[in-house]
């Protein structure tokens, strides 16, 4: 077993907190604990995303970098009378990667252990065997007897579920296997850049933000991007990973290990030409590697940040990740590393002229 450095040990630690959207205490109170001692003030907005406030200059630009919370999971809606639960998905999910699966539900008594349940494949027509079964016909079995006992273990409807997974280091201890890389990873992006601007020369008013509710709509971004009013935004989090079998270059075109990536579209926004180019500027002449990549489909933060109040140049600086919205997701820490020294030599070369120029080009 590979032995946790301090880089893992937090990867861990983020990775294993229990915390959906709405829910999101638990990974809240990890990364507060990270971020502090490399902050000036850390405070949450209304709905409880974490600010933290690193000020370089006192009135240069606000620069903005957010990473969500929250992950994909489940809310129990009901209790039936043999004690399964029925459930709601909380975020995005294919019905495929969900079966079968272990789960943990945080009830007010303590964590309970349940699997998503399906009928074996022997009692199953053949037709049926060749469909997915649809999220509604699933439940949760947590081997309660009733309802009276499922509820004695403290399970209540609006409990959140969230899929249970070990933090693993792999063979190759490059590549990391978690859940909840989705969006835990941009959380200790944010944690890392206070902490590579620590006693750095810098003009500006840095926040390293963990959102909420990002996976139902980028709720968090726009209620802490309103309050902190940022001139500059950067949204990290993951991106797709475009080297397994059966993806082709037409749907996903990053490969893990070769940067991060800049994103130049996605379905919640466009990123800012002038930030884009001056980002990858910074890249080139510090030989940090990066990929384009655009997505069709979903978005990050930014396309909540740029939209607030007369509207903030903004791009996401994404992990190409394996497996997103399932159980499990595997990323590449060089990766990781390398947005993390993108992002904090970027702020280094920041300040009121060149946002100034950066916010109409």
């Amino acid at each position: 077993m590979t032995k946790l450095d301090e880089t893992l040990t937090m990867l861990k630690d983020l990775t294993d907190a229990k915390g959906i959207p709405g829910n999101e205490k638990e990974p809240r109170d990890v990364m507060k604990k990270y971020i502090t001692p490399f902050a000036d003030e850390v405070f949450t907005d209304g709905l409880g995303s974490l600010i933290a406030k690193k000020v370089g200059k006192a009135d240069g630009p606000k620069v903005m970098v957010a990473g969500h919370l929250d992950e994909v999971g489940f809310m129990i809606t009901h209790i039936d009378d043999r004690g399964f639960l029925r459930f709601q998905t909380v975020g995005g999910w294919w019905s495929q990667v969900m079966l079968a699966q272990r789960v943990t539900i945080v009830t007010s008594k303590g964590d309970v252990t349940g699997v998503i349940g399906s009928k074996p494949p022997h009692i199953l027509p053949p037709e049926a065997r060749k469909k997915p079964v649809d999220i509604k016909d699933m439940f949760i079995d947590i081997g309660a007897s009733s309802r009276e006992e499922a509820q004695e273990w403290g399970v209540r409807p609006g409990d959140q579920v969230v899929p249970y997974f070990e933090f693993t280091v792999m063979n190759n201890e490059k590549m990391l296997l978690a859940k909840a890389w989705d969006n835990r990873i941009g959380c200790a992006i944010a944690i890392d850049v206070l902490k590579q601007l620590k006693g750095a020369d810098h003009p500006n008013v840095v926040y390293g933000v963990g959102t909420v509710q990002e996976e139902v709509g980028l709720r968090g971004a726009k209620t802490s991007a309103n309050l902190i009013q940022p001139d500059i935004g950067f949204g990290v989090d993951v991106g797709i990973a475009g080297d397994t079998p059966g993806v082709t270059e037409k749907e996903a075109l990053s490969k893990m290990g070769k940067g991060p990536q800049i994103i130049l579209y996605d379905a919640s926004m466009v990123s800012h030409k002038g930030l884009r180019d001056f980002v990858t500027g910074v890249a080139d002449e510090m030989e940090i590697p990066y990929q384009f990549d655009s997505v069709a489909g979903g978005g990050t933060d930014s396309g909540a940040i740029h939209l607030t109040a007369q509207g903030v140049p903004a791009l996401s600086i994404t992990i190409a990740t394996r497996y997103i919205h399932s159980h499990a997701a595997m990323l590449h820490r060089d990766d990781y590393e390398n947005a993390v020294k993108l992002i904090a030599e970027v702020i280094k070369k920041l300040d009121a002229d060149t946002v100034s120029r950066l916010t109409f080009d």
